[in-house]
């Protein structure tokens, strides 16, 4: 059945022009998957992002780095992890990168929930897909494999894919919103931010 997820995710990276996409359940936990894999000791947030990216600093015990970013499109969180959440564009992958998508029902490509992170090799991808799926590999009984990396319960389920799969054709000819930073409240003004300075 995750023959639907695979298909997902290798349209997905053709559309985006990389070699590799591995769907999540949403992009905070791309994110957070990138952040574990890359073993990231800070994260980069911009004061006006979407209030689940700086919560990541707390569960993975690193660094939070407020920024004050007018950014389009996406931001780096960092060196070589963007949250490009809201962005649709074909052939735009950064190379090098670990890019992460979301198909939140406000997104383009709106599948009600649901991620992916972009990536340039085939050995990151492997690792990334244990990670996302309880470390373990699709299509495979999980106590007949031998479990090499600490996996979380993130995985995009096959109904979600076969969803993308229906609606991607009229997403790609569809004009996309322009997202920027200016959509989002300052979160430095919220209570549970209190103290955090640029």
């Amino acid at each position: 059945m995750f023959e639907t997820v695979e298909e997902f995710e290798r349209q997905i990276a053709d559309f985006y022009g990389a070699p590799f996409a591995v769907a999540t359940d949403c992009c905070t936990h791309a994110i957070e998957l990138a952040l574990r894999y890359t073993s990231a000791t800070s994260i980069f947030v911009p004061a006006r992002t979407y209030i689940s990216v700086p919560f990541l600093a707390e569960k993975l015990n690193i660094s939070r780095i407020w920024k004050h970013s007018q950014w389009t499109d996406f931001y780096y969180v960092t060196n070589n992890i963007v949250d490009a959440a809201v962005y649709w564009h074909p052939k735009s992958y950064i190379a090098g990168t670990y890019m992460c998508l979301s198909f939140q029902f406000k997104k383009h490509l709106s599948l009600g929930r649901g991620g992916a992170i972009l990536c340039n090799s085939r050995s990151a991808y492997d690792t990334l897909k244990k990670m996302s799926y309880d470390g373990r590999l699709p299509n495979q009984p999980w106590a007949e494999q031998d479990i090499t990396e600490i996996g979380y319960h993130y995985y995009m389920t096959p109904e979600t894919a076969q969803l993308g799969l229906d609606k991607l054709a009229e997403a790609k000819k569809t004009e996309p919103r322009k997202w920027s930073w200016q959509d989002y409240p300052d979160l430095l003004e919220m209570s549970v931010f209190a103290g955090g300075t640029l």
